[in-house]
């Protein structure tokens, strides 16, 4: 028989209602049921997992509720253009609920990630295909942990009809830690490419669970939050290990070669994300391009989501990070790499209108219920290769798209030794810091603090999923920013548990606030 991770199965994790089930597609994965006590997982069964992965390049779900209700992005109502019953909105302003759409699919990708992971953890008897797993495992327990604060959980052996146990926030750092130990030893220290994981994946992954340990385990939700320095001593050793595998920082003027269509070939720093090819591109990066692209634009895009005036601005006009010129890219179709702001053009240099014939000229101003198409700055931090006829063929766009990367090690080292951890190679925040800062052609820092470090990990990783994580750890989650004006209350820094996933799991508890 055709091995099915079964949609009964699932629904037997007991944390979708009957109606979420169903919203399940019956994946074929292999010749034999991973349901069977004497299956035993192979290569096929992971990819399984994988696929479960590649929801992150979304622009939805996991990247929205990192991204959108932070100081840097924003989704806009243009007219009847992205109201989508004020999702995005919601999402910005903090009002989201345990019914919102988003919440919840998120909390059911995430969880069936887990357990597709622990489905090949519990069958595979080769340890490489077991490490996998396990990092993956940890990856979305990561994330659960980040936004929900707790992670059902059901060994696979369980019949489907056992109610999942639940581990509280400390339970399931602690769960995630071995989970990565394991795989740190398992993994091979290289791999063909990025979309599979290596040791320095799993170690990158270490880094960052140690240092949000401190918000993990705080007795209060939203802090006060206490950082030992055990736990900053290992996201040093962790970072140091990163180093010594080869990975570097992008020298001045190649920053956007993380992102480009020949990221493959041409990056130094990425270390962990979806492997792309023109001809095989099962989580393709478009997604990042078109949600900020105007429908005039080329290629075409969605004319979505913005960023804040604030952010673009905490930029100094040196910063290559900021926006550039790229070649074979803007002399072809216009487009520039990093963010968009003023008249655009489109191939040939041509000034491009809105579809009312206004000039389209990108604006600071932009307002979250009511914006008209060309307000608001744009954010192609990812860009597809035009053809030489001024065309673009996005269907494929070869592009990597990247989770983990060497810059975001090398501050998050810094930010450990600036709370207190010991470097055995001695190295300084501030000189980190800086290694990253300069080249990009931003003036040194004399001095670092919690502010410089906040910002300048905003500056380096924006749009990347991190920055939510990062003002939380920071204390500035909550802050009033553009289009919320009002300080909210420290219990958002989690979002609630769905709440037809409260009703069907007793083990659940709904979060403070909700």
């Amino acid at each position: 028989m055709k091995k099915i991770i079964s949609r009964a199965t699932i629904c037997g994790f007991a944390l979708l209602a009957a109606s979420g089930c169903a919203k399940l597609d019956e994946k074929l994965y292999g010749s034999k049921s991973l349901d069977d006590p004497n299956a035993t997982a192979g290569a096929a069964d992971l990819n399984g997992v994988y696929s479960q992965l590649y929801g992150q390049t979304d622009q939805a779900n996991t990247y929205a509720l990192q991204e959108h209700p932070t100081d840097e992005m924003m989704g806009p109502t243009r007219g009847t253009d992205w109201g989508d019953f004020g999702t995005w909105r919601k999402l910005h302003t903090h009002t989201w609920t345990p019914t919102h759409n988003q919440v919840t699919d998120t909390w059911d990708q995430l969880n069936i990630g887990v357990f597709r992971a622990s489905q090949v953890i519990n069958a595979a008897s080769d340890n490489n295909i077991k490490a996998q797993a396990s990092f993956l495992r940890a990856y979305f327990t990561f994330q659960l942990v980040d936004l929900y604060g707790q992670a059902p959980f059901r060994d696979p052996s369980a019949p489907p009809s056992s109610i999942p146990s639940v581990k509280t926030r400390p339970e399931a750092t602690a769960f995630m830690i071995a989970d990565l130990e394991f795989a740190e030893t398992n993994l091979p220290a290289t791999s063909a490419n990025i979309g599979v994981a290596n040791k320095a994946a799993a170690q990158a992954l270490l880094a960052k669970v140690y240092l949000n340990k401190a918000v993990y385990t705080a007795a209060t939700v939203g802090g006060p939050f206490t950082f030992a320095k055990a736990d900053m001593d290992k996201v040093i050793e962790y970072a140091n290990k990163v180093t010594a595998a080869g990975y570097t920082l992008e020298p001045a003027g190649k920053y956007f070669q993380d992102f480009a269509w020949d990221n493959s070939e041409q990056s130094h720093g990425n270390i962990f994300g979806f492997y792309n090819t023109t001809t095989s591109a099962p989580a393709s990066a478009k997604n990042r391009w078109r949600m900020g692209l105007h429908y005039n634009q080329t290629p075409d895009g969605w004319n979505g989501f913005t960023t804040l005036a604030d952010f673009y601005n905490s930029f100094e006009e040196s910063d290559e990070r900021r926006g550039v010129d790229y070649p074979g890219l803007t002399d072809i179709v216009g487009l520039r790499a990093g963010f968009a702001k003023g008249q655009q053009y489109g191939p040939g240099h041509k000034a491009l209108t809105q579809r009312s014939g206004k000039p389209l000229d990108f604006t600071e101003k932009v307002d979250l219920n009511f914006s008209t198409e060309a307000q608001g700055i744009r954010v192609f931090k990812y860009f597809p290769q035009p053809n030489a006829n001024g065309t673009v063929n996005d269907d494929n766009s070869s592009n990597d798209y990247v989770i983990l990367r060497y810059a975001d090690v090398v501050l998050e080292k810094a930010e450990a030794i600036m709370r207190g951890g010991t470097d055995p190679l001695g190295q300084t925040a501030l000189s980190l810091v800086n290694s990253v800062r300069t080249p990009r052609g931003a003036t040194a820092f004399s001095t670092i603090d919690d502010a410089k470090m906040l910002a300048e990990r905003g500056r380096e990783l924006y749009w990347e999923g991190w920055r939510r994580n990062d003002l939380i750890r920071f204390g500035k989650f909550n802050d009033p920013v553009d289009q919320r004006p009002l300080a909210t209350d420290k219990t958002r820094t989690l979002y609630p548990i769905p709440q037809r996933a409260v009703d069907t799991n007793p083990n659940l508890k709904q979060n403070p606030g909700y």
